[in-house]
């Protein structure tokens, strides 16, 4: 039997978005045209879309590093800007693992992802690197539930609980790649954010306190009880709070660096816990 034709042809979906001010307007039209299983739901899908639910609420999905990452109503949606910092984990642990690396040539590497939300910065770098001991937390239970499913695959396992808190004791001096996407939107700048974030996406996962680095200090500061030997600690953050996040670095014991990509307009800061120094003849 043929489908029913769409009450929405494709320039009336892509002229309602246009108007609800949505960028690309051409693309999105595309992708809840290919996404809707009836016409009445991409009739639904185009309301809620121009109402101002984020779009990949909508498909229930997002495009990250390549992959489908599921993300549910209410969940962080992975920024493009994010692949940018799984690309530094990946090419640290390719340069670790090569011949002449020591710190994580043993086994599988043992990845965290901290703050996870739907958990894309590790299926991202799982997918990249193959095999890996992929373990993730957040506090936001919905978030957590996300992550469950997109992590299933790489055989990841994730906890419910503030930062750290509910990591299981026996990854302590284990970690060697710790990807920590914490929020570092400062308190007082939450309303000057796209509604699509600020009211479609939990609080939790934008607010960083004050100075947006509440979290990022708290990250940093438990990081090398966590990290193995030469292990890394990758946050993002705003060009403006570079200067403070190194100095936070430092202070805990972590080299710092600084990588940042103008395309995407990402900043990572990576802080490497030193490597234990070599034995006698070593």
């Amino acid at each position: 039997m043929l489908a029913s034709p769409s009450p929405l042809p494709r320039s009336v979906v892509i002229a309602r978005l246009r108007s609800a001010g949505c960028v690309f307007a051409e693309d999105e039209a595309r992708l809840l045209i290919s996404a809707a299983r009836t016409p009445a739901d991409l009739a639904s899908m185009v309301d809620r879309r121009v109402a101002g639910l984020p779009l990949e609420h909508v498909l229930g999905w997002a495009e990250f590093c390549g992959l489908r990452i599921d993300v549910d109503p209410g969940v962080f949606v992975p920024r493009r800007r994010t692949e940018f910092l799984v690309a530094q984990a990946a090419d640290l642990v390719r340069q670790a693992t090569e011949p002449a690396g020591q710190a994580l040539a043993r086994s599988r590497t043992v990845v965290v992802d901290l703050c996870c939300g739907s958990g894309a910065m590790g299926a991202a770098l799982a997918a990249a690197l193959g095999q890996v001991e992929l373990h993730a937390a957040d506090i936001d239970p919905a978030a957590v539930r996300c992550a469950r499913r997109n992590l299933a695959a790489a055989g990841g396992r994730v906890y419910e609980g503030d930062l750290y808190e509910p990591l299981p004791p026996t990854l302590r001096g284990r970690v060697d790649v710790l990807l920590a996407n914490v929020p570092y939107v400062p308190t007082e700048e939450i309303e000057l954010l796209p509604p699509e974030a600020r009211v479609h996406e939990a609080r939790v996962a934008l607010d960083g306190g004050s100075d947006g680095l509440d979290i990022l200090r708290r990250a940093a500061a438990a990081a090398p009880l966590w990290l193995a030997p030469g292990g890394h600690l990758l946050i993002e953050t705003s060009e403006h709070q570079v200067a403070r996040a190194v100095e936070i670095f430092t202070r805990h014991g972590l080299i710092p660096r600084v990588a940042s990509c103008d395309d995407l307009y990402a900043t990572v800061v990576i802080g490497t816990r030193p490597a234990l120094p070599s034995g006698p003849g070593g």
